[in-house]
């Protein structure tokens, strides 16, 4: 049958079976497709599952932040709690209530702490805090790495930045005048605010005219010295601004070292500055501590410091120990001189002091022979007299009076048994009785005088 098929029919039958066998293969790839699928979605699925008991923290932007402040004008950066609020789970949008207690730690990269230069303070954990100070020119052109680590103390789980300070020249660097003012009522994170620390250098621009005006550095009060205010009052720690111009010193700044200011400031007396009115307002000055400097007119000192070696030790060789053969070493010398001779002289002042207490003892008999006679009868007779006087204090019958009472009856002239035995010692009996003691005393009764003047 198969032999009679006709060239027709078995191309037919050929391209059938190659349209089943292909549309087979499409359907087992569509199948292995969606497989493959399902165990994509399922992986993706444990993963998310996984990563919602891992909380990974990572920065908004992971690229460092520079900033580029100028040497000997203040540089001030201010660490934002709301740019950190949105690194911690459960990641708030923007405008929700999360008011989370962060405090920040900052720290030279590679370094346990920052620059010499650069300070930091934040109040409280609800407050901003604040990086600033004022960079030298011993850093010009070298990039200073500050790490920054946002730590909340709720969720206790942390963030860290980078904040890469390029320190650039300035145009005049150091200003030639820089006077340096103290400021009462004010905190040093109250004068760090751009808008009171603009305020300020208005007002001393304001006094000083110059031409330009940099803010050089700003000091806590507690950092010079200063005590910690009472919490009364709204007190403040106070703080030390220096500010540095391009022209000499105003005649009102001048006032202050006038000879009438010094002696009201030695009197703890306050100045009288004509300017001072212009800082009033807001900002209270102690103008007896103003600093103004001429650096012009200051002399250099010139301090040689050693040059700083490699910080190797010089090579000195092998170590080589002590060989095994030690020769033995005698003690006894040692022995004589730090237990023998200290036990020797202890034992001889011994002997000496024993002699000199027992056997050098004069005796009763020598004493008496060395006495003469008439002071030994005396005191052989005030003896005797002594004796006496006890042993009749033993044998009376009467009692001791007590201070002005009789000691017999005055109408029956009956005598008072004695309060004590015989046998008493009568010499520690106190001299003021009391009734309490008094139990063998009888009761005089109290004899009432007859006549027609009586009743």
């Amino acid at each position: 049958m198969i032999c009679t098929m006709s060239a027709a029919a078995v191309a037919v039958w050929l391209g059938t079976v190659v349209c089943i066998v292909h549309a087979y293969d499409t359907k087992h790839s569509a199948l292995h497709g969606r497989n493959v699928r399902v165990e994509q979605s399922v992986a993706l699925k444990q993963r998310a599952a996984v990563s919602r008991d891992v909380v990974t923290i990572l920065s908004r932007s992971h690229a460092d932040r520079n900033v580029y402040p100028s040497a000997g004008v203040l540089f001030v950066h201010v660490l934002e709690r709301e740019y950190f609020k949105g690194e911690f789970p459960p990641y708030p949008k923007s405008g929700d209530p999360s008011n989370d207690p962060i405090t920040f730690n900052t720290n030279l990269k590679g370094y346990p702490d920052r620059p010499g230069w650069l300070r930091y303070i934040q109040r409280t954990p609800h407050s901003d805090g604040v990086l600033y100070g004022s960079p030298t020119a011993e850093h010009i052109g070298k990039p200073t790495v500050i790490e920054i680590t946002a730590y909340n103390r709720r969720t206790f789980e942390t963030a860290r930045h980078n904040l890469v300070i390029n320190i650039k020249a300035a145009e005049e660097f150091p200003l030639p005048y820089q006077a340096e003012f103290y400021i009462k009522n004010m905190n040093v994170e109250e004068m760090l605010a751009s808008e009171v620390l603009g305020d300020f250098l208005g007002a001393v621009k304001n006094v000083w005219q110059p031409e330009r005006l940099n803010a050089i550095n700003i000091t806590s009060a507690l950092d010079r010295g200063g005590r910690v205010p009472l919490p009364i009052n709204n007190l403040k720690e106070g703080v030390y601004v220096m500010v540095g111009a391009d022209v000499p010193f105003s005649s009102c700044l001048r006032e202050v070292e006038s000879p009438h200011n010094q002696l009201r400031c030695s009197q703890e007396m306050e100045p009288v500055i004509s300017c001072d009115k212009k800082f009033r307002a807001q900002f209270q000055i102690d103008w007896c501590k103003i600093s103004l400097v001429d650096i012009n007119k200051v002399v250099p000192v010139y301090v040689t410091r050693p040059e700083p070696g490699t910080g190797i030790l010089p090579e000195f060789g092998e170590y080589k120990p002590p060989s095994e053969s030690l020769k033995s070493r005698d003690y006894f010398s040692d022995f004589l001189v730090t237990l023998a001779v200290p036990s020797a002289v202890a034992l001889v002042l011994f002997f000496i002091l024993g002699y000199t207490m027992c056997c050098r003892r004069e005796g009763v008999e020598k004493r008496n022979m060395q006495t003469p006679d008439i002071q030994l009868v005396h005191h052989s007779s005030i003896q005797k007299s002594t004796k006496e006087l006890r042993s009749m204090s033993k044998n009376r019958e009467i009692s001791w009076p007590l201070s002005t009472l009789p000691v017999f009856n005055p109408v029956s002239g009956e005598v008072v048994p004695p309060i004590h035995p015989d046998n008493y010692e009568t010499t520690s009996m106190p001299l003021m009785q009391t009734q309490a003691n008094l139990q063998n005393q009888i009761t005089i009764p109290q004899q009432r005088p007859s006549g027609k003047w009586y009743s």
